[in-house]
């Protein structure tokens, strides 16, 4: 499903009902609450005439006057007059605002306490207040001064202004306290004046700081609320899984946080409730307090609405981003399977089941087993989204019909899979029963070939001769093939699904052949029958002439089958050709070996061999002790390493073998992988046509590297053996199987399969001369061989110790031996040879490609035929800074290798002389492929020139080089004549110098330096050294 799918199936959900609904109470209840905050919220703040409020300027005691008046009250102050004019009407309108809010056109009476004051001071408090006061003021009653001088000029100034104050406001001049109790009852008047109005400043400007501030805190949760309710609302949704998962996560955390706030903010109005509670709010008196209560109450209450409200819409929102994640993660897997099941789809139509041989049709029955099982994985997987698809339809997700035309998608797709590949494999079976049934019917005309054979007519001449050999023909028929008895109409009809032209041919040529053999026994059966009914003179066998060479053995047998049963005949099978080089009947000896239960046919004509025979059996042989090399290593596999993870086991087994399986059987399961997969199946394919097993075998040429993996690994892995060899484990595995060997004869399997190769390809060879493959079989001859020498110089390898570096970086063993080794150097201008020069020592030496290691053979570890060799490493040599000289004066078995200019002199003497030869070629390979390296590099940079005169040549001292020489040398110095025994050296004298700092003197000598040249004696061209 496309994006425009998704689109589609989200727009609904986007506009539904339920969430809008949501959102549009949200937005109600956070209406109701800003308008709630409005009306009690003060514009003016405490922190704004805070100072003042503070100094007790003026404030609100609480108290009430006539109508319910409310009661401000200015105490003395004797820093009234320094308040500026726009901070005392904040006071005024401040003090004004908080009863209007609560109670709008509410009148205000003004105590103007002055009684330790002076008309002066009176006069201006209420000329102030009648500039400043906002509200509607009642009544201004003013205690005057209590000291007879100002009362009496208080009486006279206020005689003569109380025109101009009455006409702005009521005033009335009170002489003491007592009369204040005429126009105000003594419980809504302050101590100060003699009331009982219980008033605590401090405690008034705690409480009404705290009201604002959870005002405040109120608006801003609301306001919050909103904002993040119409964030949601307009949310896009994306096509991506992981913008879907971010918004949930992040849309989550902001709920908690705005839950915490919430949480925290109807903590504090609760605890400003208790406060307000604890202030009198059942008192009447207080009123105030009870307005304050009603109006924090009233905010919480419409807090916990509004909170609900955003509950609501957030579970839906929240739902709808949950659903569309899973409809997405659903799309995402169906688009998957849908792939792997088209997939699939495309292997089972490309899987043919048009095959013609058995080998084919169990190889395409494989093939086809293998698909089967991948599918049915894959189908259990697709079962499974089925399944969570119908859990998504149960849970009433909001694009069910979506999810449900998914689900039907992908169980069409799998029924059609399965129903595709049980039609090919049902067909394939009858193929595998058709070809069976006609190799059987195959082997049973060959089988009846060989009776008749074998029926020697020395021994039915008799009467009961010729009833024993009518009963075993007798015998014989009743074990023939039931299909043979079929005629081809009834064949076609019972195979007609899978029978193709060449298969009909095959049903063909079997029921011709049959045919003829039920001729000749139907033959033979009549001449016994007359040899049975009447008494034959015996026919006395003559002895045929000895002129026949010694028969050909057979390379299947051992010398142990000469000890069975054997007897010959003549025997000229049907659709078989003589040797078209001898008109003699073929002669067939067959050996029976009882002691192995197996019998073996040696074939040998009278006048030659039959190469084709013998190669066929030698193929043969090697398929059948192929097919025996997979069972035993699956045996192993499934008897012994599969077995240390069986629960019923674990007893026996020790607990640090369990993690040592792999160092036990190494890489025996992809050797098991390789053989069972690949090469036996190419062998059954070569059964034919032996001469093309060598292209078989040079083809997986590169996987037989495995076994030089495994070998490596067989010390450690007979270690292990000989540790926990008297295990229960292996005791109880070796019962189960019935194996007469234990495991470590099996472990040796794999060794012993790869020598069998290079035997089998050298007999295979041997019967193939001048033929077509020949070379194959000899290239895949070579290659056995060759990894053979591999696999054995790395078992050498891994026994070196003391080497600092990875010796796995050298590369390839190229050549390993022991050698006796004398060395001699110079150091300075001298030249030191060693004390022990006329005793050598005994070395054994690494050949790489760039590097000479010089190791010591060290005492061997274990016991008896358990020794391993140990070579410590004792020295190496940079093959770009060797020379060899062939043949040393004394020894024809001797050779040097010096090194950095003859600073170091290795006299090496090889145990013989073809090992001596062996390793010069092979350096004398190395070294010349260096010099045409070099050489390469010398025209690179355009430096290699005509033949020009020799110069005499540079110093040993100033450059390192490679020298091939078969000069004979003594102390190091060049004879010119060479040895006489070495008459292969003596034709031709080669002296090749190469120096392998050439690439400097390149440089070196295009910036103008001399130029000598070098003559390369064996291929007439010039190297020239810059110096």
């Amino acid at each position: 499903m496309g994006p425009a799918s998704l689109q589609g199936e989200r727009e609904p959900e986007k506009g539904s009902k339920g969430e809008m609904e949501g959102y549009r109470c949200l937005l109600q209840a956070g209406s109701q609450l800003e308008s709630t905050l409005q009306q009690v919220t003060v514009p003016v703040s405490l922190k704004e005439v805070g100072g003042y409020i503070e100094k007790q300027v003026a404030y609100l005691s609480g108290g009430r006057g006539e109508d319910s008046s409310v009661i401000i009250t200015l105490p003395e102050c004797s820093a009234f007059s320094d308040i500026p004019e726009e901070a005392l009407a904040k006071v005024f309108t401040y003090l004004t605002l908080i009863p209007r809010t609560r109670q709008p056109g509410v009148k205000f009476i003004i105590i103007l306490d002055r009684r330790l004051d002076t008309w002066a001071s009176i006069k201006t408090a209420l000329a102030r207040i009648a500039a400043s006061f906002p509200g509607n003021l009642h009544l201004v009653l003013v205690l005057r001064p209590t000291s007879f001088f100002h009362r009496t000029v208080t009486d006279i100034g206020f005689r003569f202004s109380q025109e101009d104050f009455m006409l702005k406001m009521p005033v009335v001049m009170l002489s003491s306290v007592t009369d204040l109790l005429h126009y105000i009852d003594e419980n809504q008047l302050t101590s100060e004046f003699g009331g009982t109005l219980d008033y605590c400043h401090s405690d008034w400007i705690v409480l009404r700081t705290a009201i604002e501030s959870f005002a405040v805190t109120v608006k801003d949760i609301a306001q919050m609320l909103q904002g993040f309710g119409t964030e949601l609302a307009e949310t896009a949704l994306s096509d991506e899984g992981k913008t879907i998962e971010y918004l949930l996560e992040s849309h989550t955390d902001k709920y908690r946080k705005l839950k915490d706030a919430i949480r925290s903010v109807s903590k504090e109005g609760r605890h400003l409730l208790a406060s307000l509670e604890s202030s009198g709010k059942e008192d009447d008196s207080q009123w105030d307090v009870r307005l304050d209560w009603e109006t924090v109450q009233r905010l919480l209450a419409q807090l916990r609405d509004m909170e609900s409200a955003f509950d609501g819409f957030f579970e839906k929102h929240h739902l709808k981003l949950h659903q569309y994640l899973q409809l997405l993660r659903y799309e995402q897997s169906f688009q998957e399977m849908e792939l792997c099941l088209e997939h699939l789809t495309a292997q089972e139509r490309e899987l043919s089941i048009s095959v013609d041989t058995l080998v084919q049709t169990e190889q395409a029955l494989k093939r086809l087993d293998s698909l089967e099982s991948n599918a049915q994985e894959v189908m259990s997987r697709a079962q499974i989204i089925i399944l969570h698809g119908h859990q998504l339809s149960a849970g009433h997700h909001y694009a069910m019909a979506l999810i449900m035309q998914r689900c039907n998608e992908l169980r069409h797709y799998c029924d059609t899979l399965n129903a595709a590949l049980k039609t090919k494999h049902t067909r394939l079976l009858q193929t595998h029963q058709l070809l069976l049934c006609l190799e059987q019917a195959h082997t049973w005309c060959d089988d009846g070939a060989y009776l008749l054979a074998n029926q020697l007519i020395d021994k039915y001449q008799s009467k009961e001769g010729a009833q024993a050999a009518l009963r075993d023909i007798e015998q014989f028929l009743e074990g023939a093939p039931s299909m043979l008895s079929l005629g081809p109409d009834i064949l076609a009809i019972e195979y007609e699904a899978v029978i193709t032209p060449q298969l009909q041919a095959q049903i063909g040529k079997t029921l011709e052949k049959h045919a003829t053999v039920q001729q000749m026994i139907q033959s033979r059966q009549a001449s016994l029958r007359k040899l049975a009914d009447k008494h034959v003179r015996p026919i006395q066998l003559v002895a045929p002439r000895p002129e026949n060479p010694p028969r050909a053995k057979s390379p299947l047998f051992s010398p142990k089958h000469g000890d069975g049963l054997k007897f010959t005949f003549d025997l000229s099978l049907p659709g078989k050709r003589a040797s078209r080089k001898s008109p003699n009947p073929r002669k067939i000896e067959v050996i029976h070996d009882y002691q192995e239960s197996r019998s073996c046919v040696s074939y040998s004509l009278d006048g030659e061999d039959s190469p084709d025979l013998l190669k066929r059996h030698v193929m043969r042989e090697l398929i059948e002790t192929e097919r025996i090399y997979v069972e035993e290593l699956l045996s192993v596999l499934l008897g012994y390493r599969a077995e240390m993870d069986n629960p019923a086991l674990s007893g026996l087994l020790p607990p640090i073998l369990r993690s040592k399986r792999d160092i036990l059987f190494g890489n025996m399961p992809e050797i098991y992988n390789f053989h069972s997969r690949v090469f036996l199946q190419d062998l059954e394919g070569c059964l034919e046509a032996p001469e093309s097993v060598g292209a078989c075998f040079l083809e997986r040429k590169e996987s037989f590297q495995m076994y030089e993996c495994y070998c490596q690994n067989k010390p450690r892995s007979e270690a292990l053996w000989r540790q926990f060899s008297d295990c229960g484990f292996f005791q109880e595995c070796q019962k189960k199987l019935e194996h007469k060997l234990g495991l470590d004869s099996y472990l040796l399997k794999p060794v012993q399969r790869l020598t069998k190769y290079q035997l089998l390809l050298k007999e295979l060879l041997k019967h193939s001369p001048d033929c077509e493959g020949t070379s194959e079989l000899q290239g895949a001859l070579t290659a056995m061989l060759d990894l053979l020498k591999s696999v054995n110089d790395s078992m050498h390898q891994i026994a070196i110790t003391g080497y600092e570096g990875d010796i796995c970086e050298l590369g390839r063993v190229l050549m390993q031996g022991s050698f006796s080794v004398w060395i001699s150097h110079k150091k300075g201008p001298t030249r030191m040879k060693e004390l022990a020069r006329f005793k050598p020592m005994q070395r054994h030496l690494f050949l790489y490609e760039r590097v000479l290691l010089f190791c010591k053979r060290r005492e061997e570890h274990g016991d008896g035929c358990d020794k391993t060799p140990c070579y410590s490493f004792k020295h190496c040599l940079k093959m770009t800074a060797v020379g060899i000289t062939e043949n040393v004066k004394g020894d024809v078995k001797k050779f040097e290798i010096w090194y950095s200019g003859r600073e170091e002199v290795y006299v090496v003497q090889a145990p013989t002389l073809e090992v001596k030869m062996t390793w010069l070629n092979e350096l004398r390979r190395i070294l010349t492929n260096q010099q045409k390296l070099l050489r390469d590099e010398a025209y690179q940079h355009g430096q290699m020139v005509g033949h020009i005169p020799l110069s005499p040549p540079l110093s040993e001292s100033k450059q390192q080089r490679v020298s091939v020489s078969s000069e004979d040398t003594e102390s190091g110095k060049s004879s010119p004549d060479p040895q006489p025994h070495s008459p292969k050296h003596q034709y031709n004298r080669k002296t090749v110098q190469v120096y392998f700092n050439l690439k400097n003197q390149v440089h070196q000598g295009i910036l103008g330096k001399k130029v000598q040249p070098l003559r390369l004696a064996f291929d007439s061209t010039f190297l020239f050294i810059f110096q």
